[in-house]
């Protein structure tokens, strides 16, 4: 009898230490994501609060065409429109060939260029975005004497967008079971078929992750932009010809300027940017959804 005491003693103290453990853990958890989501949310508020003195539809609906440095007026329309087309540009490009690239390793890439493939995509993970730009700078405006523009730019942030589309469609197609795969070529669909119609709309929501996080990188880089679409205070329309603004030219450009009026510009810009990439996440994510449901 003491024997069997002794041991539930035992298991009670092992019990309680335990539930300790857990509990001290948690809130360590709870602790660590706190210190992480700090720093993220004071950005997005100093954003919201000090964007909001400027945003407004006149900052929408102007340029800076014709603003003096000390003029309170003028906006962003001119540098929304260059963002909208360079990273829509980028988009068209990176998405049908990150794709292909991943269906190819996962699918079909066995051999060596299955290996090139990811040896080059872990390669360009790692390239600065500057690089991007003086590589485009030098084969794009200078060797092929194409000038600055929005298209220009366009293929700097391709090359940024690329390995983040092939590496999140690649692990998004990796987690869709083989057994869909074996009854799709059972009931003898194509193999091409099977990737349309069964293998892409199941990892759908995850390559639209992807896709969405490829471009909120790219929405926000400079440096590149600097390199081959240069900043330009009017509305310029034409990607292919002529220098073309962008928000974080924008931005870069009003924040260096030691009015505060230019400043406030810079936040108001910021905001807008920001505002742009949770909009276009939302659109996104609604046609994946009902592609998944149609599909």
């Amino acid at each position: 009898m003491s024997t069997d005491v002794v041991a539930l003693a035992s298991a009670s103290r092992g019990g309680v230490r335990r539930r300790f453990v857990n509990r001290f853990a948690t809130v360590l958890m709870g602790l660590a994501v706190a210190a992480a989501l700090l720093p993220l949310a004071s950005v997005l508020y100093f954003t919201v609060v000090k964007g909001l003195i400027r945003f407004g539809a006149p900052f929408l609906q102007h340029s800076m065409r014709g603003v003096g440095p000390l003029d309170s007026t003028g906006g962003a329309y001119h540098a929304i429109i260059g963002t909208l087309e360079q990273v829509g540009i980028a988009t068209v490009i990176a998405v049908p060939l990150g794709l292909l690239a991943a269906v190819y390793t996962v699918e079909y890439g066995r051999g060596r260029l299955a290996s090139l493939i990811r040896f080059f995509t872990d390669v360009m993970t790692g390239v600065p975005s500057i690089v991007a730009g003086l590589f485009i700078y030098a084969f794009w405006v200078l060797a092929l004497n194409q000038g600055f523009s929005g298209f220009a730019a366009a293929l700097a942030l391709t090359i940024l967008m690329l390995p983040t589309i092939v590496r999140s469609a690649e692990e998004m197609l990796k987690l869709v079971p083989d057994a869909l795969r074996e009854a799709a070529l059972a009931l003898g669909i194509p193999r091409w078929r099977t990737i349309l119609s069964v293998v892409l709309p199941t990892a759908m929501a995850g390559i639209v992750t992807g896709v969405m996080l490829a471009i909120a990188r790219v929405a926000g880089e400079t440096a590149p932009l600097l390199l081959t679409a240069l900043n330009f205070d009017a509305i310029n329309v034409n990607p292919f010809k002529g220098q073309q603004a962008a928000l974080p030219t924008f931005i870069f450009s009003q924040a260096g300027a030691p009015q505060k009026v230019a400043l406030d510009r810079a936040w108001a810009g910021a905001l807008t940017l920001v505002g742009l990439i949770v909009v276009l996440n939302l659109i996104a994510r609604a046609i994946a959804r009902r592609s998944r449901v149609h599909g």
